[in-house]
């Protein structure tokens, strides 16, 4: 028993010698996450700090002026020096632009091609990207390489093309030919893609063990887990989908075809350069809607790419 007791007392008076030197500072446990890289100087920080605040203000200062503006009398907004805060607000800048151009009717046309086009457009990428990355087919990397290759190419060099298709297919002024053409996205599949390679095959093994097919397999297993990239790439497409300008512009003659952006050079031909105001109201009534769509889904946007990099 005498041996017993002293070899405890030992014990306990090496954990209390190590604890003393832990409180003491001298042990690791005092010295863990105090370690820290070396410090930047203090002109960088500034310079930083000026860097982020220059890059905010570039983003924000034209939609302060943008919204400021829309809501001005139209002799403050010609007023000098500038006045950046309006002294009385006016909607009168609004319904003088819903009254000078159809909005009503770009709006409807802006949702359908952007809701149809997005839609389209995704179902698309999701079925190329579940292909190249859970289907083994024979000149399989010559295809992805050829898609992605694609990518490489500005977009206005296949208008020509697409315009003499869609003219003889008898398509012009109709909505087909304004989503059609623009429904295969190389860049949608690809970060769709990078997402699914992610995914872990054995999952998708012990489907088809129990008799799914690929459709199955894809609906059932990949897209709920993709669901974070799909959602992203969804935004992406929608906002491209919804500003776009250049093709309903060459393939539409009629105001009851127009989008919105082609409705705001409408407007402007109709007000002129002097009536500014009005004009950037119309341009509210174009920015408006996917800047609210943003603000609410940025978290989810940012999420998105973030787990498709952590992957």
């Amino acid at each position: 028993m005498s041996a017993l007791t002293l070899e405890n007392q030992k014990l306990s008076g090496a954990a209390g010698s190590s604890g003393s030197v832990d409180a003491a500072g001298g042990g690791p446990r005092a010295n863990r996450g105090r370690r820290r890289g070396p410090r930047r100087p203090l002109w960088l920080r500034v310079l930083l700090i000026l860097a982020v605040l220059g890059t905010i203000a570039m983003f924000l200062v034209p939609l302060y002026w943008l919204f400021s503006s829309s809501l001005k009398p139209h002799g403050e907004i010609y007023s000098w020096p500038l006045q950046w805060i309006p002294t009385s607000l006016t909607l009168e800048n609004f319904t003088d632009a819903w009254n000078s151009a159809p909005f009503d009717r770009f709006f409807v046309n802006s949702i359908i091609t952007t809701g149809v086009g997005t839609f389209l457009e995704l179902s698309l990428a999701i079925l190329c990207a579940y292909a190249f990355v859970f289907v083994d087919f024979r000149f399989k990397k010559i295809a992805f390489a050829l898609i992605i290759a694609s990518m490489m190419l500005p977009g206005h060099v296949t208008l020509i093309v697409n315009y003499i298709t869609v003219a003889n297919l008898g398509w012009l002024n109709s909505y087909a030919g304004i989503i059609l053409p623009g429904i295969a996205s190389a860049f949608a599949m690809f970060l769709l893609y990078q997402f699914m390679r992610t995914i872990d095959k054995d999952i998708l093994q012990a489907a088809e063990i129990d008799g799914a097919g690929h459709l199955r397999r894809m609906v059932l297993i990949v897209v709920p887990l993709s669901s974070p990239m799909i959602l992203t790439a969804t935004l992406i497409v929608m906002v491209g989908k919804w500003n776009e300008y250049v093709w309903p512009l060459i393939v539409t003659s009629t105001a009851d075809m127009r989008t919105l952006p082609i409705g705001l050079l409408f407007l402007r031909s109709q007000e002129g350069y002097s009536n500014w105001g009005v004009i950037m109201a119309g341009a509210v009534f174009v920015s408006l809607p996917m800047l609210i769509l943003f603000f609410l889904a940025q978290k989810r946007i940012i999420g998105g790419l973030a787990a498709g990099a952590l992957k």
